[in-house]
């Protein structure tokens, strides 16, 4: 038994389709700032929407999503949100945008460097090794920008799928970023090979994991009515 793809099985017979990543909607008309697109695995559709990943992916470390979007309006709301508007920003003026995100010293300091090498880039898709190189670009956030910005399968770990895989006793405490990834790609990997396939599976298996967490897994004590642990469901 594939425990990893029964869990993938079982989340996503009781959620559906995530549709992640969420994008901005340029409509100002929209109800949503930011807008998601279950069952519609052709996003990113442009290259502001691949950097639009990257920008959020590097302002949602050690923060939650909403905090993100907080920071993504200030920039939107100042006209800011392609690589060359927000280099020409006066510095204090990006850290007073992106406060929302916490930790915005270091992060503007992220954001610039990351613009540096996307524009080297001249449209090509990073590997996981370049994108490990640039500074405040580690494993967690070189894999969404990877997943999530370029469609690679790169599967995303975050804390939320350690939590749970810890609780199903699929892991132990000491497991690290890379053993997980490991195991969620190894598992995976064995339904097939269809990278394309597996894409779709790794973007909508995190944001599911997301999902589930939300409910059972924020506040101690963890997996409270969680469906999963319910004997003989896995």
């Amino acid at each position: 038994m594939n425990k990893i793809y029964t869990i993938y099985e079982l989340l996503y017979k009781e959620y559906g389709s995530q549709g992640w990543w969420p994008f901005l909607n340029y409509d100002a008309s929209a109800k949503e700032f930011y807008s998601y697109h279950p069952n519609d695995y052709t996003f990113p559709k442009n290259k502001t929407q691949i950097f639009e990943v990257a920008l959020g992916s590097i302002l949602t470390q050690n923060t939650t999503f909403a905090s993100v979007v907080k920071s993504l309006k200030n920039l939107h709301s100042l006209n800011c949100l392609t690589p060359t508007e927000i280099s020409n920003m006066d510095i204090l003026k990006l850290k007073e945008a992106i406060k929302a995100s916490g930790y915005f010293n270091q992060k503007s300091r992220y954001i610039l460097e990351y613009i540096k090498f996307y524009n080297s880039l001249n449209g090509t898709v990073p590997t996981r090794e370049e994108l490990l190189k640039v500074i405040g670009i580690g494993e967690e956030t070189a894999d969404s920008i990877l997943l999530y910005g370029y469609n690679q399968a790169e599967f995303k770990v975050d804390a939320y799928t350690k939590r749970l895989l810890l609780e199903l006793n699929i892991i132990n405490k000491n497991a690290k970023y890379g053993d997980i990834k490991k195991l969620m790609q190894d598992s995976l990997q064995q339904i097939t090979k269809d990278k394309e396939k597996l894409r779709i599976i790794y973007q909508e298996f995190h944001a599911l994991i997301v999902n589930h967490a939300k409910i059972h897994y924020s506040k101690k004590p963890y997996a409270q009515k969680c469906f999963l642990k319910i004997p003989n469901v896995l």
